[in-house]
């Protein structure tokens, strides 16, 4: 919890990584009041404890990338970054062989689209400086190439009811994560956009930005359910509207500027009916499905907003893509 809270906030972890041992590998069934002797299973084997565990081996990895991405020195070695990259790698390979030698557990979907939400979102910020630097520099491309399957990753869970009412209603961590993948993959649109148009292939290589117009599609329409359920900041709506009109009107020879305009403004008429009906509903006592409100962070502040917020992202993450 205090990892994931200093990703969040963009400050240091408040606690050092701890030198606690790790739960011991049993389940909750072969512990009681009369038990004075434990007999752990093998480390392969599957318990109610495995998950726990699995958090742990990668948690010292995530302590020090959460060390340099809050220090106070201005200078990150890319050398650093690389290797922590791959360490955190080797961490998601290692759960993921863990699951598949599993299967016949009662391992589900949830499972793993938690475990990889995370463990693999410390990807993006550990990535994003140098993400940046790669629009004009390629030795940095191998930035780009993590940040963006991190953030498919993270949008594109496996299919499984619970797991996608969390990202419906999730706040807190859970939204704070979506909303920084969202980012990469629209900023990655605008700036493939932008490297079509000038080297004159935008009609013919196709494909990659049909992908990537259909996943901020995915987002707006994710966006739209948020606010069906509680979220009262339409920033992300509104935003990804308004990079998709300008991605297709550079590819139609529209006027940019003019459609831009009108999808900020369908945007916004479109989410105040929404919050209408939210009050309305509120008025009548009927709740809404969010179960908490996903506007607010477990600290109390709007959201997106906080730590590694939206603003933060646009700004930090890769700053001259073309859109402005």
């Amino acid at each position: 919890m205090t990892a994931q809270s200093s990703l969040d906030s963009a400050t240091p972890a408040n606690i050092p990584e701890s030198d606690t041992e790790a739960p011991s590998n049993i389940n909750d069934d072969e512990i009681n009041e009369t038990t004075t002797v434990l007999q752990p299973h093998p480390k392969g084997t599957y318990t109610a404890t495995s998950f726990q565990i699995l958090l742990l081996e990668s948690l010292s990895v995530r302590f020090r990338i959460l060390h340099l991405l809050t220090s106070l020195s201005t200078q990150i070695s890319y050398l650093d970054v690389l290797a922590l990259s791959s360490e955190l790698s080797n961490a998601s390979g290692a759960y993921h062989s863990f699951m598949k030698e599993n299967q016949s557990s009662s391992i589900t979907p949830f499972h793993r689209n938690l475990l990889d939400y995370l463990v693999r979102r410390f990807m993006i910020p550990l990535h994003c400086h140098f993400t940046n630097k790669a629009r004009t520099d390629p030795l940095f491309t191998f930035s780009v190439k993590v940040s963006l399957q991190t953030a498919m990753t993270i949008i594109s869970p496996e299919p499984d009811e619970g797991f996608s009412k969390l990202m419906v209603n999730g706040g807190g961590l859970f939204r704070e994560g979506f909303w920084c993948a969202m980012a990469v993959i629209a900023i990655e649109l605008l700036a493939q956009l932008e490297a079509q148009n000038i080297d004159g292939t935008l009609h013919r290589n196709f494909k990659y930005i049909m992908l990537l117009k259909q996943s901020v599609n995915d987002m707006i329409t994710l966006s739209s359910e948020r606010i069906r359920h509680g979220e009262t900041n339409i920033k992300c709506h509104m935003f990804f509207s308004m990079i998709l009109a300008k991605v297709e009107a550079v590819q139609t020879g529209a006027d940019c500027e003019l459609s831009i305009a009108r999808s900020a403004k369908d945007s916004l008429e479109f989410c105040h009916g929404l919050l209408l009906a939210q009050a309305d509903s509120s008025l009548l006592g009927i709740p809404n499905n969010a179960g908490f409100a996903s506007g607010s962070s477990l600290d109390g502040s709007e959201g997106p907003g906080s730590g590694y917020d939206l603003d933060w992202d646009w700004d930090f993450l890769l700053p001259d893509a073309g859109f402005s």
